[in-house]
C-alpha cells in the first residue's frame, strides 16, 4: 500500500506550455501560469513558447517568486514534417536551443522561422525532444526522429476530452511502442484557466486576420488546453505517463543563472591590460581636457572611480563606449553621453559626457557602487542622420555574431487592443474607428462609460460589453518584438550561446529576443548609442556659420554664461531650441528667469513629472522669489540641498537625504532610487518607508518631514530626473539658445532642415523668424538648394532663403539636379529649366505651384500655363530654340488664392497671415488679437480664436490640455481642463481655427486663457489646412 501512495504523490510536471510570449497564441502571462501550476501542486512548469526565448526570463522571475522549478525548453515545427517541443536539459543544451532559434529565425523575415531537418544532422547535447505527433500513423516520421534522436526522445501525449481520447490514447501507446519511443504525458497548454479561453479564439481569429465567426477549424474545439487539476489529468492519463513527466522534469537542472557573459576582448593592446589600458586613456584624456592640470579634487574622484571600476571589472565596457565615441569624433560627427554616466569624471576625461566635474556635484554611486555591483549604463546621444553611420561601425567592428541591438517588447495599449478585438469579433470599419477614438492615446484602459455615449455607443449592448471585457484581458499583453532605437549587446562570445538572435525589420540590423530590463536580470551590459534631432540641428547650424559667417563653434567653445541669452531664455522666448520649447516649460521660465547655467540644469529637471507629482515646484519657486524663506531641517542636509534651496529636486539629492539623514549607506540609496523608478510597476516601496521614518527619528528629525519626503519620493516614481541627466540636458539647452539669440537665421535654417523633430513645424518656426525681424526669401529655383539656406544681406542677419524641401511631395534627386544645372550657368525660362535639370511634368507643375518660378515666369497662373505649354512643344522640337508667342493675358491670383496655395504646396506663407485676412470677420465676433491681450488685465473675460498649432497633454497635468493658438502678432497659450475636454472634445481635436471664449490670467510675465467653452471656426479657413503638432 505504502509503495502505491508513494507513486500517487509523484504528482505531474507540465511540458508543453505556452506564455504569452507565443504572440496572438498564448492567453496568459508566465507569472499566472506558474501561480496556477504551484496551486494545482505540479511539481515543475516547462515554458515553450513558439521557436523563441522572448519571455523566458519573465518566466524565471516567476518562478522564482512562487518557487516552482522552470524548464526552459521551445515548440518549433520542422518545415513540412513534425512538430516537437525542445527541452533544456544542462547549459550545452540551452546553447544548442539558442543557436537553432537564431538558425531558425534568421533564415526568414521578421516575425517568421524556418526550420529544416537538417538543422538536426549534428547531435544537439543536453536537448531533451518531445515529438507530438499530427496523427495516429506517423510511423515513418517517427522512424526518422527515433534515428535523429535516438534516447533523448519522448512521444507526447496529449489528450484535451476529444470524442474518441480512449482510443487516442490507445493507438498513441502503441505507436510508441512499436518505435520502442517512452510516451509522457503533456498539455499543450495555450492559458492558465479556462476562462481565457474567449481570449484565446480572438487572439487566434486576428493572428489569421479572419473575424472569429469565420474562424472554424483554426479554433480549438473546447476550452481543455489549460493548467488542469492532478484529479481531473489522472482520470485521463495512465499513472506511468504522468510519472515519466516528473522524471523528465528532474533531469532538466539548467537556471538562468549559470550564464556567464564576457565582455569583449579586443580593444586592449598586446603590452597592457584592460585597467592599465584605460588609465593610459584616462590619463591622455586629462591632459586633453585640462591644459593647465586639473585640481587635486578631480584627480583623486578618477583615482577613485578606475579603482573601483577595476574592482568590478568594467574596464572593458568603457573601453567600448570610448571606442565608438571616437569613431564618432573622427567621422565629425556630434555626440554627447548622458544619464548617469555624467556623475562620472573618468566618462568626461575619455571624452564620453560634457559635464566638467569641476563645476557640478557629482554622485559616482548614481553611476556605479560597490553594493549594486551591476553594470553601469552608459547613455550617448549621436545626431539622428549619421546614428545609423555609428550603429554599422559596431557591426563591422564586433561582427554579427558578437553584436546585436536590443529588443522592445511591444504591448497592446487600449486603442490597439479594442482596434483587434473588434474586428475579430465583426465589428464594421466606421465603429471600429470611432471605438478606437473613444480610447486615450497611450491609455491603458478601456474607455469610460461617457465617453463611448459622446462616441453614439450603447454601453449596455451585450456585444460591446464583450469587446470590452476582452480588450481589457488583452491590454498590456506582449503583441511583437521591434528594435530598441540603440541599445546595442556586444560579447566575446558568440551571442547566440547566451540569447537567441533574429533579424530586425530594417535591414542589415539584427536583434536579439531581450528587452533591456531582461538584460539587467541577466546581468548582460549594454551600451546605448541613440538618436538626437537637436544634435544634428546644431551641427547643421555650426556648419552654416563657417560657411557664411565664418565662425568656427563647437558644443564647447560656445561662450559660457552669456547675458543676453539668459534675458531671452526668461522671456520665454525659446521657440525651437532644446527642452524648453513646451508649453509648460515656456510658463515656467518667466516665474523661474534662468541666470546661470545651475539654473538651467533646474528648469530642465522642474518640468518633470517627478517632481510636479511630489508637488516640489511650487515651494522651489516660491524660496526663488524670496516668497518663502529658505529653512533646512538639519545643517548636514543643508549641504545636501543648499543649491536647490532647501527643496529636493533631484534623484541623487533624494538619495543623500537618505545616506544623511536615514543612514543608508550609498549602495542601499541606490536600491531605494530603483524602488522609486519602479514602485508604480511593481510596488516595493513600502519597506523604505519603515526604513526611512526609523532611520530619521533616530537621528531626530520629526516624523513628519520623513513622512514628507516619502511622498515626494513616490512623486519621483515615473520619472524622477537624475541630475547628471539634466545637466546634460542643459548644455544642449544653453547652446541651442546661445545660437538662436545671437545667430537666429542660422539656426531657424538649420531647425528646418533638421525637420521632422521638436515640438514645431517649419512654419511655426519661419513665422517665429517674421516677428524677430528676420528677412526670409521665397522659394525659387534660380537661388533655392534643397536644404533652405542663408543669403548676405546689409543688416546684422544674414536672409533665409527658403529651399526645395519645403515643397510638399518634391523629390530631393529632382532638386540636387537642379542645382548641379544652375551652378553650370543661370536658367534662361521654363523650358530651358525643364530640360537641363531632366524635371519631368509632376516636378514642373510642382515648383509652379509653388511660386518657385516666379522669377522664371511670373505669378502661379502663368507659371502653370508655362509649364503646361513646354510639356506640349517638345517631343519633335527638342532642342530648338523655343518659338515666340503672343502674350496671353492671365488674370493675377488674388491675395486668398495665393495664401490657399502657398500652405497647400509649402505649408506655410511669406505674404499676409490667414487670421489678418479674417480678422474683420473675427472682430465681428468680439475676438480679440494676441496684441490686444496684452494690455488685458488679469481676470477679465475674453474671446481669441487663432490657428491651432499644437496641443500638447502631459503625463503629469491631471488630465490638463495646453493649445497653442496663433494669429498674425503671436501666439495664445490656452488651458484647458479636463471636463471641457471631456464635454467638447470633437472641438478640441478637431479644429484648425479655434475660437476660445475664457478668463484671462496674468500674473507678472506669466499669461494664459483658461478655456470656457470652444467653438469651431475652421469653415472659415475655406479649406487652408494647417499642421498641428500634437503631443500626448
Amino acid at each position: 500500500m505504502a509503495a502505491g501512495l508513494v507513486r500517487v504523490s509523484q504528482g505531474y510536471a507540465e511540458l508543453h506550455c505556452l506564455s504569452n510570449f507565443s504572440f496572438q497564441r498564448g492567453a496568459s502571462s508566465a507569472l499566472e501560469l506558474f501561480q496556477r501550476a504551484k496551486k494545482h501542486g505540479y511539481q515543475a512548469l516547462a515554458i515553450t513558447d513558439e521557436c523563441t526565448l522572448a519571455g523566458i526570463v519573465r518566466a524565471w522571475q516567476a518562478a522564482k517568486s512562487v518557487e516552482l522549478p522552470l524548464i526552459i525548453g521551445s515548440e518549433m515545427r520542422i518545415e513540412n514534417g513534425p512538430k516537437l517541443v525542445l527541452l533544456v536539459e544542462n547549459i550545452e543544451g540551452y546553447q544548442a536551443l539558442c543557436g537553432l532559434i537564431t538558425q531558425a529565425r534568421r533564415r526568414t523575415q521578421k516575425g517568421q522561422y524556418q526550420t529544416l531537418r537538417e538543422d538536426f544532422s549534428e547531435p544537439l547535447p543536453g536537448l531533451l525532444v518531445l515529438w507530438v505527433p499530427d496523427s495516429v500513423d506517423e510511423v515513418e516520421e517517427g522512424r526518422w526522429l527515433k534515428q535523429t534522436f535516438g534516447e533523448r526522445l519522448w512521444l507526447a501525449v496529449q489528450l484535451h476530452r476529444g470524442q474518441n481520447d480512449q482510443q487516442r490514447l490507445a493507438a498513441l501507446l502503441s505507436l510508441a511502442d512499436e518505435l520502442q519511443i517512452p510516451a509522457v504525458a503533456s498539455g499543450d497548454v495555450h492559458m492558465h484557466a479556462r476562462g481565457r479561453r474567449a481570449l484565446q479564439d480572438t487572439m487566434t481569429a486576428i493572428r489569421h486576420h479572419v473575424p472569429v465567426a469565420e474562424a472554424g477549424l483554426r479554433l480549438h474545439p473546447n476550452g481543455e488546453r489549460h493548467l488542469r487539476s492532478l484529479d481531473v489529468l489522472r482520470e485521463l492519463y495512465p499513472q506511468t505517463l504522468l510519472d515519466e513527466s516528473v522524471n523528465l522534469a528532474r533531469r532538466c537542472t539548467f537556471d538562468l543563472g549559470e550564464l556567464r557573459y564576457q565582455y569583449p576582448k579586443e580593444l586592449v593592446p598586446e603590452e597592457h591590460s584592460a585597467s592599465s589600458w584605460l588609465r593610459h586613456l584616462t590619463e591622455q584624456g586629462i591632459a586633453w581636457r585640462w591644459p593647465k592640470g586639473a585640481q587635486p579634487k578631480v584627480l583623486k574622484q578618477i583615482d577613485d572611480e578606475l579603482e573601483l571600476i577595476a574592482e568590478l571589472g568594467y574596464e572593458s565596457y568603457f573601453l567600448t563606449v570610448h571606442d565608438v565615441v571616437r569613431f564618432a569624433r573622427e567621422q565629425k560627427i556630434l555626440c554627447q553621453g548622458r544619464g548617469s554616466a555624467a556623475n562620472s569624471a573618468v566618462c568626461f576625461a575619455l571624452g564620453i559626457t560634457e559635464i566638467d566635474p569641476d563645476r557640478t556635484t557629482l554622485l559616482f554611486e548614481r553611476f556605479m557602487s560597490r553594493e549594486r555591483n551591476e553594470p553601469p549604463d552608459i547613455d550617448v546621444d549621436f545626431e539622428h542622420e549619421r546614428r545609423e553611420e555609428v550603429l554599422q561601425y559596431v557591426f563591422r567592428r564586433y561582427g554579427r555574431r558578437r553584436a546585436a541591438l536590443t529588443a522592445v517588447v511591444s504591448t497592446y495599449h487600449a486603442s490597439g487592443a479594442i482596434r483587434d478585438v473588434a474586428k475579430a469579433l465583426g465589428l464594421p470599419p466606421d465603429q471600429i474607428n470611432a471605438l478606437a477614438d473613444c480610447c486615450g492615446h497611450w491609455s491603458d484602459d478601456t474607455p469610460p462609460v461617457e465617453r463611448l455615449r459622446e462616441g453614439g455607443f450603447d454601453p449596455e449592448s451585450p456585444l460591446l460589453h464583450r469587446v470590452l471585457s476582452l480588450t481589457g484581458q488583452l491590454i498590456g499583453f506582449p503583441r511583437h518584438l521591434s528594435q530598441h532605437p540603440g541599445g546595442f549587446v556586444i560579447s566575446e562570445q558568440p551571442l547566440d550561446t547566451l540569447v537567441p538572435v533574429e533579424n530586425a525589420a530594417m535591414a542589415d540590423r539584427t536583434i536579439i529576443q531581450w528587452d533591456k530590463d531582461d538584460l539587467d536580470a541577466v546581468g548582460l551590459l549594454k551600451v546605448d548609442i541613440l538618436a538626437l534631432g537637436m544634435l544634428s540641428a546644431i551641427r547643421r547650424c555650426f556648419d552654416l556659420l563657417r560657411r557664411h559667417r565664418h565662425q568656427d563653434l563647437s558644443l564647447a567653445t560656445i561662450p559660457p554664461e552669456d547675458r543676453p541669452t539668459y534675458d531671452m531664455i526668461s522671456r520665454a522666448d525659446t521657440i525651437g531650441v532644446f527642452q524648453i520649447e513646451s508649453r509648460a516649460q515656456m510658463s515656467m521660465l518667466p516665474r523661474l528667469r534662468p541666470q546661470t547655467f545651475y539654473d538651467l540644469v533646474i528648469e530642465v529637471a522642474i518640468v518633470r513629472p517627478g517632481p510636479i507629482q511630489g508637488g516640489m515646484v511650487h515651494p522651489y519657486l516660491r524660496r526663488r522669489n524670496k516668497e518663502e524663506e529658505e529653512t533646512y531641517p538639519s545643517p548636514e542636509l543643508e549641504v545636501v540641498l543648499k543649491r536647490t534651496l532647501g527643496v529636493p529636486l533631484f534623484q541623487e539629492q533624494v538619495m543623500q537625504i537618505a545616506i544623511v539623514a536615514a543612514d543608508y549607506s550609498p549602495g542601499e540609496a541606490d536600491q531605494l532610487r530603483r524602488s522609486m523608478a519602479a514602485w508604480k510597476r511593481h510596488g516595493g516601496l513600502e519597506p523604505h518607508k519603515e526604513r526611512l521614518a526609523a532611520g530619521m527619528k533616530k537621528n531626530g528629525y520629526s516624523p513628519e518631514f520623513a513622512a514628507q519626503i516619502f511622498e515626494q519620493i513616490k512623486g519621483f516614481g515615473s520619472y524622477g530626473f537624475p541630475e547628471s541627466h539634466a545637466a546634460s540636458f542643459a548644455l544642449l539647452t544653453y547652446a541651442s539658445c546661445w545660437l538662436k539669440c545671437h545667430e537666429p537665421a542660422a539656426f531657424a535654417c538649420a531647425l528646418i532642415n533638421s525637420w521632422p523633430m521638436g515640438f514645431y513645424s517649419p512654419d511655426q518656426i519661419l513665422q517665429d523668424a517674421r516677428r524677430h525681424h528676420l528677412q526670409i526669401r521665397p522659394v525659387d529655383v534660380r537661388a533655392s538648394d534643397w536644404d533652405c539656406s542663408l543669403e548676405p544681406i546689409a543688416g546684422e542677419q544674414p536672409a533665409i532663403r527658403m529651399g526645395l524641401r519645403m515643397i510638399k511631395g518634391f523629390r530631393e534627386e529632382d532638386a540636387r539636379s537642379i542645382e548641379s544645372a544652375r551652378a553650370r550657368g543661370a536658367f534662361a525660362d521654363v523650358a530651358d529649366l525643364g530640360e537641363r535639370a531632366g524635371l519631368d511634368s509632376r516636378a514642373q507643375a510642382l515648383l509652379a505651384d509653388a511660386g518657385a518660378l516666379r522669377g522664371l515666369a511670373g505669378h502661379r497662373h502663368r507659371a502653370r500655363w508655362e509649364v503646361a505649354g513646354v510639356q506640349k512643344q517638345l517631343g519633335l522640337f527638342a532642342g530648338l530654340p523655343s518659338q515666340e508667342e503672343p502674350d496671353v493675358l492671365l488674370p493675377t491670383p488674388s491675395v486668398s488664392e495665393d495664401l490657399f496655395t502657398d500652405y497647400a504646396t509649402l505649408g506655410t506663407t511669406l505674404g499676409p497671415h490667414p487670421l489678418t485676412l479674417l480678422r474683420n470677420e473675427l472682430r465681428a465676433r468680439r475676438c480679440r488679437s494676441s496684441r490686444e491681450l496684452l494690455e488685458v488685465e488679469h481676470g477679465r473675460p475674453v474671446s481669441v480664436a487663432g490657428l491651432v498649432t499644437g496641443r500638447q497633454r502631459p503625463g503629469t497635468a491631471s488630465g490638463v490640455t495646453f493649445v497653442t493658438l496663433e494669429d498674425e502678432f503671436g501666439n495664445v497659450n490656452v488651458v484647458v481642463w479636463r471636463d471641457l475636454a471631456e464635454r467638447q472634445r470633437q472641438v478640441l481635436v478637431g479644429s484648425q481655427l479655434l475660437k476660445v471664449d475664457g478668463r484671462w490670467e496674468r500674473e507678472g510675465e506669466v499669461r494664459h486663457l483658461i478655456a470656457g467653452r470652444l467653438s469651431d471656426l475652421t469653415p472659415l479657413l475655406n479649406g487652408i489646412r494647417v499642421q498641428s503638432r500634437d503631443f500626448h
